[in-house]
């Protein structure tokens, strides 16, 4: 086994295989999300990694990660996936099962779906990054599927869901070691496939995202895909309650039912290269975060920016944000509650060094370096 040194992360620490044959297995390449930020960061350990995803879409997708060999399934090929593949969800285990990884030294996934249930050679190591297990089967199960009718319909859908969920668990066998990408992730790790995992929190380009002189503090702001879990209904409601300037970045299947919320204080700008969305963090009153995210990049992001974050109090933004100093919690995913944390936020001051502290600990370097470490020590024990 070669190893070489790990960017940025000193001379004492190494990946291992980094000279062999790896693959990556990704669910999918549609945008840069924060599981696509953590996939980069894995590249830079795995430079001449192989991609192997259910669907790619070139143009969405930054050249850091265009530039490795990318290998797709049959589900690219087929109508709509570049804008809709959720809709051949039932198709996922048997595509990313499909995938060829023979003839390579290290299998890495990177899992929010299916990625972890990739079919690897007797032998070979298969470490899993974790940032869910499925949120479709388990805990987010009435946000996505909970409206349908008639009672047919939804019938078969607990059907087909019972059935995931059984190859959720039987799949998860195919991983040697999990990594959660939380302390959230590892107790849903350890409830729903039995397994123990070591939390790596994601990567933050605290380089990239800093404070300017004199922010405006003139919006908030919310960024996320458009996908009914993250809540940002409840963003755009609390700001048409308070006639407050809300800026919204993302894009995603929900673009239409939001966009009919919206009040004339609530402007959509898409998808925002990151230099753009820097200056849109960096200028904010706060980040408005209402869902219940696994880890939650943006609001660590935020802080990097020297700006606050108004969030709902569960899963990873409770080990990321501290409360009454970077930044404002409520309680209910409730419009009253979150217009009451946007007025208090309005009315504390935040001291930006102590946010930039904050973020610091999750920085890109600490992140490789962790990995890095962790997967020496994993293959040494599977060989």
């Amino acid at each position: 086994m070669r190893t070489e040194p790990v960017a940025g992360a000193g001379n004492d620490v190494s990946a291992p295989f980094a000279e062999g044959r790896v693959a990556v297995v990704h669910d999918w390449l549609t945008g840069m999300r924060g599981g696509e930020k953590v996939l980069e960061s894995i590249l830079n350990l795995y430079p001449r990694a192989d991609i192997f995803t259910l669907v790619h879409v070139p143009g969405k997708i930054s050249e850091r990660v265009n530039r490795h060999t990318i290998r797709t399934s049959f589900i690219g090929r087929l109508p709509w996936a570049s804008r809709r593949h959720q809709i051949y969800l039932p198709l996922f285990p048997c595509a990313v099962g499909a995938f060829d990884l023979s003839g390579y030294d290290l299998v890495l996934s990177t899992s929010h779906c299916v990625a972890k249930g990739a079919v690897v050679r007797p032998g070979t190591p298969h470490v899993c990054y974790c940032h869910t297990p499925m949120r479709y089967a388990w805990d987010f199960k009435e946000l996505y599927f909970g409206g349908i009718r008639p009672a047919p319909l939804k019938w078969l859908v607990d059907f087909f869901l019972e059935g995931l969920r059984l190859w959720d668990v039987v799949s998860s066998s195919r991983v040697d070691r999990f990594i959660a990408n939380s302390n959230t992730v590892a107790r849903r790790i350890a409830r729903y496939y039995g397994r123990p995992s070591t939390v790596i929190p994601p990567p933050v380009d605290t380089g990239l995202f800093t404070p300017v002189e004199s922010p405006s503090k003139s919006h908030f702001v919310v960024l996320s895909a458009f996908v009914p879990y993250k809540r940002l209904d409840l963003a755009i409601e609390a700001a048409n309650r308070l006639r407050a300037p809300l800026k919204v970045v993302g894009d995603g299947v929900e673009s239409r039912r939001l966009a009919r919320l919206a009040g004339p204080t609530v402007e959509f700008l898409g998808a925002l290269p990151p230099k753009d969305l820097r200056d849109i963090l960096a200028h904010c009153r706060a980040l408005i975060f209402p869902g219940e995210e696994d880890f939650g990049i943006t609001p660590v992001e935020t802080n990097a920016c020297g700006r606050p974050v108004v969030a709902y109090r569960a899963g990873g933004a409770t080990e990321s944000m501290v409360d009454g100093e970077t930044a404002v919690f409520f309680d209910r995913q409730e419009v009253e509650p979150l217009v009451d944390a946007m007025r208090q936020v309005e009315r504390m001051s935040f001291d930006p060094a102590r946010l930039r502290a904050n973020a610091a600990r999750f920085s890109v370097p600490r992140f490789e370096t962790e990995m890095a470490r962790f997967l020496t020590a994993a293959v040494a024990e599977l060989s």
